[in-house]
C-alpha cells in the first residue's frame, strides 16, 4: 500500500436522525438507552435496524432488542416495529443479557450475531425480519466465548474471498481487545486471535468496543473502526486503523492508526455506490446517519 495515497474516512454533510429512544411499554424506564445496533436490507428491500436497549425493565441485566424499519436508507425517523428479541434462559442466555446485534446476508439467507453477556450467539432468517436461534449440539445458543467473565460481545462479520471474519470484543482479566475468528460456512469457527489492542485506545474493559471492518478494494486495505472512551471527556470516539492484513491492526501500538472520528458505534454502509456512516446520537438518545467519503490523508 502506498502510504502517500492512503485514504481515510471523512463524514460528509449533516447527520439525520433515524430513531430515538423507543417506547417499550411496560418495560419503559427513565434510564433506558439504545446502544449497539445493526442495519441491513431485508428480502422485501425494506431497511431494518435492530438495537440493544439497556437499563430497561425486562429483568436480569436489563437489555433487550428493538427493531425499526424504513423504505429508504436515507429516510428520517424510521418506523418503530416493536421489541424484537429478549434473552431466553432455556437456551443458556443470561436474562436481560442481549448485546449488539449484527446481521449479514449469505446465499439469500440472513444470519444475526449477538451477545448473551457471555457468548457470541447466532440466529437465522429467510426474510430478514423474523429470526430463529441456531443452537449448538447442547441445544444452547452460544457459539463461543473468551471465557465466563470475559464479556464477549459486539460481534461483526465481514466476508472476504470465500471466508468470513467475525470480529468482537473480549475482556478477559479486565483487558479489552478486538478478537477475530474465521469460518467458511458461518457455523464452524477457528480459534481466536487478537487483532487490535492497546495503543492510544487503551487496554481497559471499555477500550476496545464496537468493531467494524470495511475493505476498500482500490486500496487493497482493511479499515478497522474501534470505539474507545475519549481521554478528555466522558464521550466515546472511534479510532480508525488501516492494514493490508485483516488479522492485524496493531497490538499495543498505533502503527496502523490513521484517524479518529467523533462518533460511537460506527456502522459503515455502502449502497448504490455511496458510503454512509451510522452512529449513536450523543447522549445515547437514538441513532443517526450521514454520508461518508474517503479522502487522501
Amino acid at each position: 500500500m502506498n502510504k502517500e495515497k492512503k485514504l481515510i474516512p471523512q463524514i460528509e454533510g449533516e447527520w439525520w436522525t433515524i430513531a430515538g429512544n423507543p417506547d417499550l411499554g411496560h418495560y419503559n424506564t427513565e434510564r433506558q438507552q439504545p446502544l449497539d445496533f445493526g442495519i441491513w436490507q431485508a428480502a422485501d428491500q425494506t431497511w431494518q435496524m435492530c438495537s440493544c436497549v439497556r437499563r430497561t425493565g425486562c429483568g436480569g441485566r436489563g437489555r433487550l432488542f428493538y427493531r425499526w424499519q424504513a423504505d429508504s436508507l436515507t429516510d428520517k425517523n424510521w418506523t418503530p416495529m416493536g421489541i424484537f428479541m429478549e434473552a431466553d434462559p432455556n437456551f443458556g442466555e443470561k436474562i436481560g443479557g442481549l448485546q449488539a446485534p449484527y446481521v449479514i446476508k449469505y446465499r439469500s439467507e440472513y444470519y444475526m450475531f449477538y451477545g448473551d453477556w457471555i457468548h457470541v450467539c447466532m440466529a437465522w432468517s429467510r426474510d430478514g425480519k423474523t429470526f430463529a436461534r441456531l443452537l449448538n449440539p447442547d441445544n444452547l445458543s452460544g457459539l463461543f466465548t473468551e471465557g465466563h467473565r470475559s464479556s464477549t460481545r459486539d460481534s461483526m462479520v465481514m466476508a472476504f474471498r470465500n471466508k468470513f471474519y467475525l470480529y468482537y470484543t473480549g475482556v478477559p482479566e479486565d483487558e479489552g481487545a478486538i478478537y477475530c475468528r474465521t469460518s467458511s460456512d458461518l457455523r464452524n469457527w477457528s480459534d481466536s486471535v487478537i487483532v487490535s489492542k492497546g495503543g492510544s485506545g487503551g487496554s481497559g474493559p471499555a477500550d476496545a468496543e464496537c468493531a467494524f471492518v470495511q475493505y476498500l478494494p482500490e486500496e487493497h486495505s482493511f479499515y478497522l473502526f474501534r470505539a474507545s472512551p475519549c481521554q478528555e471527556s466522558d464521550d466515546y470516539e472511534t479510532i480508525v486503523y488501516c492494514s493490508s492484513d485483516p488479522l492485524n491492526f496493531g497490538v499495543d501500538d498505533d502503527r496502523y492508526k490513521v484517524c479518529t472520528l467523533p462518533v460511537e458505534v460506527a456502522r459503515i454502509i455502502k449502497h448504490e455506490q455511496q458510503f454512509y456512516i451510522a452512529a449513536l446520537i450523543p447522549g445515547n438518545t437514538g441513532m443517526r446517519i450521514a454520508r461518508l467519503k474517503w479522502v487522501e490523508a
